[in-house]
């Protein structure tokens, strides 16, 4: 009988995991051999389906309920994976939501920017905090374990929308917030990376597909389709992997080629 140790697998924490983009990332992030927590704001008894579909997948999977951008709730995400699984190798940062209504840049309210910013760039940078931390204790005792941080944010992080500006100054603090903790985090050897999706077929975006069916046949893309949840799910888990250990603090695109300036 053997007595040979066998490694743990690597643990993923997808906030926002169990629909859209994040699902797309967690289910790459399983069959690459990870196990997962997939944080959401719906009842357990509501994301049975994705849960189950991790499973088959062969992955360890737990549910850590919470709004990331309540202080409280982050914490208490990160003790449910220590609880879990003792471990977090990478934290995938793709919770996010749109403006409740999209209005002018003129008419838009404090609320509004209270929202989205505080759930698409306050929550994961705090989140951030917290789990770089967490990594720095377990890189002492795990020398040659790969732990990352991945930000997912957005083409709006450069190309303006004037009708949900504060969703375009969330991405673009998302995208300064990569460059600050991947220069802080470089004598830890913890790389940050961050993916910025273009138009992707989410449930955030169905209220605007005829639009952008429009413009996607008309060469708004070079890659003349929508993007999918996949497509940013195999991006994500290249750079969990460790496949790009020299890149930190990087932006890659995954937008079919939309911010390829053109005439």
């Amino acid at each position: 009988m053997s007595t040979e140790h066998t490694k743990p697998r690597p643990v993923a924490l997808v906030t926002g995991g169990s629909r859209g983009i994040g699902f797309g990332c967690a289910e790459h992030l399983a069959k690459a051999g990870f196990d997962i927590a997939i944080n959401g704001m719906r009842p357990e008894d509501q994301v049975h389906a994705p849960i189950k579909a991790l499973e088959a997948l062969g992955a360890k999977v737990c549910y850590c309920r919470g709004d990331i951008g309540s202080s409280e709730a982050r914490a208490a995400m990160l003790e449910r994976v220590k609880t879990v699984f003792g471990r977090l190798n990478v934290l995938v940062n793709n919770a996010g939501v749109a403006p409740k209504e999209r209005k002018d840049l003129l008419e838009a309210t404090e609320e509004s920017f209270e929202y989205v910013v505080g759930t698409n760039l306050q929550g994961p940078y705090f989140l951030t905090q917290a789990a770089a931390n967490w990594m720095i204790t377990q890189r002492e005792a795990a020398p040659e374990d790969f732990f990352a941080v991945i930000n997912v944010g957005s083409i709006s992080a450069t190309v303006a929308s004037v009708n949900r500006g504060e969703y375009c100054v969330a991405k673009a603090g998302i995208a300064m917030m990569t460059s600050l903790f991947a220069a802080r985090l470089g004598e830890y050897n913890i790389p940050v990376y961050e993916i910025r999706p273009g138009v992707t077929k989410t449930d955030m975006t169905s209220g605007v597909t005829d639009k952008y069916d429009k413009l996607i046949e008309e060469g708004l893309c070079v890659t003349r389709r929508w993007g999918f949840p996949d497509d940013v799910g195999k991006a994500v888990t290249a750079l969990a992997k460790g496949d790009f250990p020299y890149s930190t603090g990087q932006a890659i695109h995954v937008d079919g080629g939309l911010t390829i300036p053109r005439l």
